[in-house]
């Protein structure tokens, strides 16, 4: 396999030619449309094999006729909103799925959970997140999310970025959040491979960790099945049904499917890339677009094993400990949009352009060095959502009563990068759904 450093020369000499073209069984050329089925770093994923579509064997379970709430969309989102929700006392929740589980974005996420934010809510929020997927659900199944708790490590390399990180520590240490500020040789102490000699310190979070996509998806599913939720893949949404009552205000009436129609007064869009295609269902604008978010998987670096995950917000790059390798992405100023978003995408990914990647290998090679002769054993690039302002769509829209948003959490939405975000739109009532506020974070 390649290197990085090589993929490094070959994408500056020649910006559209894959630095390991016939190398793998990886095709890493710089394609715009998504292929099929990709080498991607996961033993466990919900993928279908090769054959007939899932979606045209019909529901996994039937439809009822009413529910009290359902939810669109079974990412990290639409799981963890239907689990909060069963868990509220909520009954008649129903969560409808086009395909599998954490298929289109959750299932290729990187799962990254970082507990200290700027926001004390936020703070409080991650705290819950990393509870229930370190701990309550397991308590509750009997299954492991596949959370690892290898601890986080912020890069500071400039004064500026060290005293913002001191601040995080303080505000941790009001929510019993454990974390440490290092000096360069205190840092280098921990992780033995990483370039201190620009570094001002980090920020050290030993209760970090890492999630299972698929994992915690079905952990959650299975948990919010138990308190009486429903979860039917093979089901794709082709409508929202609309009423308007004497008072001329519009309110969600049903959801109309491919298999039947389920009355309802109350849908949570939380579709990921697709919530605008749901949105313009029920005459609801939901300003996000999709764009392409890749990372890389190393072959094995010795020394590496056990080491936290690493987030550099300067150089905008990260690196996840994957077993005994790396996942190296980060976030580009050139990113490439995914202008048509296809209905039929379900567990497909992108060809990576190297291109517009390079950025991230430098900056990894940088804080690794060893990264510049280590070899790459798969590429990830997928479809993520991003709002305008890099901040999620949560709660009611105002243009339709019933219908919230749960979208747009700017490749946040499990895990990177991602993380658990909550959501509580709905409160028990008989036969009605009523408003409280929504409480959501991202977790980049």
């Amino acid at each position: 396999m390649a290197s990085l450093s090589r993929a490094l020369r070959v994408a500056a000499a020649h910006p559209r030619q894959s630095p390991t073209r016939g190398m793998g069984p990886c095709n890493l050329s710089s394609a715009a449309g998504p292929t099929a089925e990709k080498s991607v770093p996961y033993q466990r994923t919900l993928k279908e094999g090769q054959g007939t579509s899932v979606v045209a064997q019909g529901p996994s379970r039937p439809l009822p006729s009413t529910a009290n709430v359902v939810v669109i969309g079974g990412g990290s989102l639409g799981c963890q909103t239907l689990y909060h929700l069963a868990k509220l006392g909520m009954s008649g929740a129903v969560l409808l799925e086009r395909e599998r589980l954490t298929s289109g974005t959750t299932w290729h996420t990187a799962g990254l959970l970082w507990q200290l934010r700027p926001s004390d809510v936020e703070v409080e929020l991650l705290a819950h997140t990393r509870r229930v997927v370190s701990r309550e659900l397991e308590e509750e199944t009997g299954l492991h999310t596949g959370w690892i708790q290898n601890g986080g490590l912020f890069i500071a390399s400039n004064r500026q970025r060290l005293d913002e990180y001191k601040r995080l520590m303080s505000l941790g240490k009001v929510y019993g959040v454990e974390s440490h500020v290092l000096s360069p040789a205190e840092t280098k102490t921990l992780y033995p491979l990483m370039n201190v000699d620009d570094l001002y310190g980090t920020l050290y979070v030993p209760h970090d960790g890492t999630m299972d996509p698929a994992g915690t998806c079905t952990t959650l599913a299975r948990a919010a099945s138990a308190r009486g939720a429903q979860v039917i893949e093979n089901c794709p949404v082709t409508g929202i049904r609309v009423w308007t009552d004497d008072f001329g205000v519009r309110r969600v009436a049903g959801v109309e499917t491919q298999h039947g129609s389920i009355q309802t007064p109350c849908v949570v869009n939380c579709a990921g890339v697709w919530a605008s295609a749901v949105g313009r269902m029920a005459g609801v604008k939901v300003p996000l677009v999709a764009m392409h978010h890749a990372y890389v998987v190393t072959e094995r670096i010795e020394g590496i094993q056990n080491m936290p995950n690493v987030r550099d917000h300067d150089a905008s790059v990260y690196l996840r400990l994957q077993g005994d390798a790396l996942s190296v992405g980060g976030y580009e100023a050139n990113p490439i949009f995914w202008e048509e978003v296809s209905d039929k995408f379900a567990f497909g990914l992108f060809d990576l352009d190297w291109e517009v990647f390079t950025q991230h290998i430098e900056g990894a090679i940088n804080r690794v060095p060893m990264l510049e002769k280590t070899g790459i054993k798969s590429t990830v690039c997928g479809p993520e959502s991003f709002t305008p302002d890099h901040k999620p769509l949560m709660g009611e829209a105002p243009e339709l009563r019933g219908f919230f948003l749960g979208c747009g959490f700017n490749s946040a939405g499990e895990s990177g990068q991602c993380g658990l975000p909550l959501l509580w739109p709905c409160r028990v009532t008989v036969n009605t759904c009523e408003t409280l506020p929504s409480l959501s974070f991202p977790l980049t």
